[in-house]
């Protein structure tokens, strides 16, 4: 009975994990967590309440803390809650404008933690390194500025991501590249193409490391080390909102936005990008598509129109089903359930299955506008609408 026991609880631990930056650890949107999929009452138990002002900033969860950004009387704040129990740890905030056009407005990045150190970055490229436990400010500049870069109509939205001793940031038409250490610009790019809203992303096809990114005109590929394009996918969409990231697996590169444009697959060779298929049945605004087991998951339509969640065979792109979901929302997804929140507030357990939708679980756990992915760790959810109400609510088995 105890080694039983023990068995138990290291299978437990070993389910557990951080997710200290945007997507989570494999920056796929997916965790390697289990959940429970039923819910007693009226949904799961409430761990804890924070309200951090305005704003779409995801959640960062590692140590034991949880990381996110608001916007409040004319300030953003970066704030540092007890992931167990929400005491607030710490907070920073500086003068900033909302930037509500057309919408709520306030800061869409995620914080990035690394080791010791968190890093956080402004819509409009005040960009922060501060120490994680505490939040003494390790180093401080405005990024947007020293590169002589104008900040995209609705202010940066791309997360930082660490590459080794590199701080990739999306600002510029191909971003640029810090040292993480002291914020020194290592190899930056000029602001003639305006920054699109995706964050970096590397991933390997073969043998060779790729930065993915994007501006307002095209998804592009580029050398991390310095800068260089290696190819590009000319993408124009409406208002140039190419927002959801990429998603790669293999050699395959799967590319989806907003406003009608729809989705593609290509295989990349060589330098080369070869077009699978291209079509508009998913249309993912901001929030990316998930892959998992050959079957592309993601919201399909924006705000203002009808919305679905859906599923498509990567490999064909074929809609294998498709469900009505209130409000253009998002998608995650534990290892045995598809998370989803409609842009209600409304979360919905589902089964992973590209055989139909089958719903294991509904609660409604916030109110108002939700766009922000909720983020899965250690057993906790936690999730926020544009006001700033954040909620973490116990999803252990």
């Amino acid at each position: 009975m105890k080694t039983l026991a023990l068995l138990v609880l290291a299978s437990a631990v070993a389910q557990a994990a951080d997710w200290p930056h945007w997507r989570g650890i494999h920056r796929t949107g997916i965790s390697d967590e289990t959940i429970a999929t039923s819910f007693a009452g009226d949904g799961p138990k409430q761990l804890w309440t924070a309200s951090v002002g305005i704003g779409f900033s995801s959640f960062s969860v590692a140590e034991g803390r949880v990381f996110t950004l608001g916007w409040a009387d004319d300030k953003d704040s970066v704030f540092c809650f007890d992931a167990k129990t929400g005491k607030q740890l710490w907070t920073h905030s500086y003068a900033a404008e909302l930037g509500d056009k057309y919408y709520d407005g306030g800061p869409g990045t995620t914080p990035t933690v690394d080791g010791a150190q968190v890093f956080t970055l402004s819509k409009w490229g005040d960009l922060f390194c501060f120490e994680a436990a505490t939040g003494k400010i390790v180093w401080q500049k405005n990024v947007a500025t020293e590169l002589k870069v104008e900040a995209p109509t609705w202010g940066f939205s791309g997360s930082p991501i660490v590459r080794g001793t590199q701080l990739l940031l999306n600002i510029g038409t191909r971003g640029c590249a810090l040292d993480k250490a002291t914020g020194k610009v290592l190899w930056s790019s000029d602001g003639d193409t305006e920054t699109g809203y995706t964050s970096p992303l590397i991933a390997k096809i073969g043998a060779q490391e790729i930065l993915f990114s994007a501006n307002t005109k095209a998804y592009l590929a580029l050398d991390p080390a310095t800068g260089k394009q290696l190819w590009d996918i000319p993408w124009a969409t409406r208002y140039g909102v190419n927002a959801a990231d990429p998603v790669v697996q293999g050699k395959n590169l799967f590319i989806s936005t907003g406003y009608g444009k729809g989705c593609a697959m290509y295989e990349l060779n060589a330098g080369e990008s070869k077009l699978l298929w291209q079509h508009r049945d998913l249309r993912t605004q901001m929030n990316p598509a998930l892959l998992i087991d050959g079957h592309l998951y993601g919201i399909d339509g924006d705000e203002n129109s009808k919305t679905q969640l859906k599923c498509l065979d990567a490999a064909t792109g074929v809609t294998k089903w498709a469900e009505p979901v209130a409000k253009m929302g998002s998608v995650t997804a534990a290892k045995n359930a598809l998370i989803i929140l409609s842009g209600v507030g409304e979360l919905s357990l589902a089964k992973i299955s590209p055989t139909s939708y089958e719903v294991l679980a509904t609660a409604q756990i916030l109110s108002g506008r939700c766009w922000t992915l909720p983020v899965l760790s250690n057993g906790t959810l936690y999730a926020r609408n544009a006001a700033g109400d954040v909620v973490a609510l116990e999803v252990k088995p």
